[in-house]
């Protein structure tokens, strides 16, 4: 058994830090946050600017499409606030790395330096979580989506969708998507800070695959080619997340906390 008394020097003893410098710290962050919001914004309205944004993820539904139609606007002032929008969630999404980072760089301060090892690889797996949930509603999902709800469009009905109604559902999608995607996440931290075990988790995996196609029957339109689109690949992810957590929960340990486990 290790001595109690042997790692009693704490390495964040006396790095406390007054409430108001916390509260200046935050805004700093803040600040940054705003600054890469704005930065990505610009370039993105450089290229491939508002209008080819609204282009790209209008591709899916516009495939199944005639030729000729488009997407209508029925608002008076939808053709003005609907790229733009759009050009704010794209700004988002690229500066997704930064925002993380900089809330990173905001906890920092407060973690032991076995955990700031561990903590950059998670804002990156987890950035890399939400792009994948993204991409693969993008260029998935909706595709099959709109051709299952096609096939069910009578041929006397002209299928001319609103572009805000459009938008509105796509970013609720790509919400959805992304933080279903987190699911390997969630495991590691729930493993890692003990709130559950990993023989728990498989002991879970049954009721798990329920509460993935309720959750996916509750965020994805009512068609069984969005739910399944959801539900499977989150039952995948529980999978990924149990396997990844005890990789994680062995690393990351303090170094008391090594040397007691490994002691007889």
């Amino acid at each position: 058994m290790a001595d109690p008394e042997k790692h009693t020097d704490d390495e964040l003893a006396g790095t406390e830090q007054p409430f108001v410098q916390h509260l200046v710290e935050l805004r700093d962050r803040l600040i940054y946050c705003v600054y890469g919001l704005v930065a990505a914004g610009v370039l993105l309205a450089i290229w491939p600017g508002p209008g080819g944004l609204v282009d790209i993820i209008a591709q899916p539904i516009r495939a199944h499409m005639p030729p000729d139609a488009k997407l209508i606007a029925v608002g008076v002032f939808s053709p003005f606030f609907v790229p733009l929008k759009v050009l704010a969630m794209a700004s988002v999404l690229l500066a997704l790395p930064w925002l993380m980072y900089q809330a990173w760089m905001f906890v920092a301060p407060g973690l032991y330096s076995h955990e700031k090892r561990f903590a950059l690889p998670l804002i990156t797996f987890g950035s890399l979580l939400a792009y994948s949930g993204i991409a693969f509603v993008q260029f998935f999902v909706l595709d099959k989506m709109f051709g299952f709800i096609q096939r069910f469009t009578p041929s006397t009905v002209a299928a001319t969708p609103d572009i805000s109604s459009y938008v509105e559902a796509i970013l609720s999608l790509y919400i959805a998507f992304g933080a279903a995607f987190q699911v390997p996440i969630v495991v590691m931290l729930l493993v890692r800070f003990e709130m559950i075990t990993i023989d728990k988790l498989r002991q879970f995996r049954g009721y798990f695959v329920v509460l993935a196609f309720v959750v996916a029957a509750v965020l994805t339109p009512p068609d069984v080619v969005s739910q399944l689109a959801l539900a499977i690949p989150m039952c995948l992810l529980y999978e990924i997340g149990i396997v990844a957590a005890g990789y994680f929960q062995k690393h990351s340990k303090a170094p008391e906390e090594s040397a007691d486990s490994s002691s007889p």
